[in-house]
């Protein structure tokens, strides 16, 4: 696999390339890759395809996907589940909705971290709660929990979900085990429900391990960890998640909340989740060592230029930039007039900072760093 290849999306219609048609601006911004699927999925595509066939399939009859998971969790984090405890979503956003409508009533409140991407910050409110925010705070040149002011969001009488995103969007903090037992020790104690968004677990970039939130003992019987194979393996649009929920009565609430609302995922998506979790490991390797060295040179580039600065991400193949330093009153304008397009800070809860996606050939970047250099 040749990951620094720039493939030609402009007939896909990519939403990432469609946002800046007939611009001379670079997209940067969604979190997609420019890299083209691991052989093993395209060829497990083709042959699903040349079947001809694609009536109703029920997810839980694919016995060989649900197996590749069973067998993922516990090569990539040692971690031993049964296959019953999967629940199939056609997205993680869509799955964090129904874990608001499975576990809250009216007037209650969900937490969530911030900054954070646009979709789980609107979700209390797409449902009809409350929300309450806990702040990223910098902590020894890394990004990590206010971890006293989500004790003070859980301490509420009506708090009832935490939503978590682990790694980080948009900082790429992977957490610890001290920080995860933070996280269990608190949610135990003022009995607050644990949905944890873990879609970028794949995605670690340095030698410290991805724990999921339902592998710890205290987390078990109270969350739902939501996982898939489309950031890492580069098939978002085939809409295919999953729900990791160990407790029956938890995982009976949030099917019950699916239902005659949210729909089966694909025949494909389930093909490419099979394939990608069974056969890609090599890809995957090579995947994670191009984007840390993307990630790099990226992080050293970017802190060079007068006005901004950015940590480097322990995962995600996403760079969060602080350009607070240009002073300026719109830094996506700023950005966009440079030549780049990245996701805008204040969609996060940030308006003084950006993120830029580095999951694409490093000509890209080195275009992009030109072109922020400008004067």
């Amino acid at each position: 696999m040749n990951f620094s290849d720039k493939p030609d999306r402009s007939a896909t219609k990519a939403y990432k390339w469609e946002k800046y048609k007939g611009t001379d601006i670079l997209p940067m911004w969604i979190a997609d890759t420019e890299f083209r699927c691991a052989p093993p999925i395209i060829e497990a595509l083709h042959k699903r395809v040349d079947d001809g066939l694609f009536g109703y399939t029920l997810p839980a009859h694919d016995s060989d996907a649900l197996e590749a998971i069973v067998e993922w969790c516990k090569k990539q984090y040692d971690w031993t589940i049964e296959a019953d405890w999967i629940v199939w979503t056609p997205g993680v956003v869509p799955a964090f909705n129904v874990a608001i409508k499975a576990n809250c009533k009216a007037g209650d409140t969900v937490i969530v971290q911030s900054p954070n991407y646009p979709p789980l910050l609107a979700a209390p409110a797409i449902n009809g709660m409350k929300k309450a925010t806990v702040p990223t705070v910098e902590l020894n040149g890394r990004w990590t929990l206010d971890f006293d002011a989500l004790e003070e969001a859980a301490a509420a009488p009506n708090a009832s979900l935490f939503i978590m995103c682990n790694p980080m969007n948009p900082v790429g903090s992977v957490m610890t085990k001290t920080e995860l037992d933070r996280v269990a020790q608190i949610c135990e104690k003022h009995n607050v429900t644990l949905c944890s968004d873990e879609i970028h677990c794949d995605l670690v970039l340095d030698d410290v391990p991805h724990l999921p939130a339902g592998a710890h003992s205290k987390l078990h019987d109270k969350s739902m960890t939501l996982m898939a194979a489309s950031k890492t393996f580069n098939v978002a649009g085939l809409g295919t998640s999953f729900a990791i929920i160990p407790n029956a009565d938890l995982r009976a609430k949030f099917v019950r909340s699916t239902r005659g609302i949210v729909p089966w995922v694909t025949v494909t998506g389930l093909t490419a989740t099979n394939a990608a979790f069974r056969y890609c490991d090599d890809w995957h390797k090579a995947e994670l060592a191009y984007l840390k060295e993307n990630r790099d040179y990226l992080v050293e580039e970017i802190n060079k230029i007068s006005g901004l600065t950015a940590i480097a991400p322990e995962a995600t193949f996403l760079l969060w930039v602080d350009a607070s330093g240009l002073q300026v009153d719109d830094t996506q304008a700023w950005a966009e007039s440079k030549g780049i397009g990245p996701s805008p800070g204040r969609d996060f809860g940030a308006p003084s900072f950006f993120r830029i996606n580095f999951g694409c050939s490093r000509t890209y970047l080195e275009e992009a760093i030109n072109l922020l250099k400008q004067a």
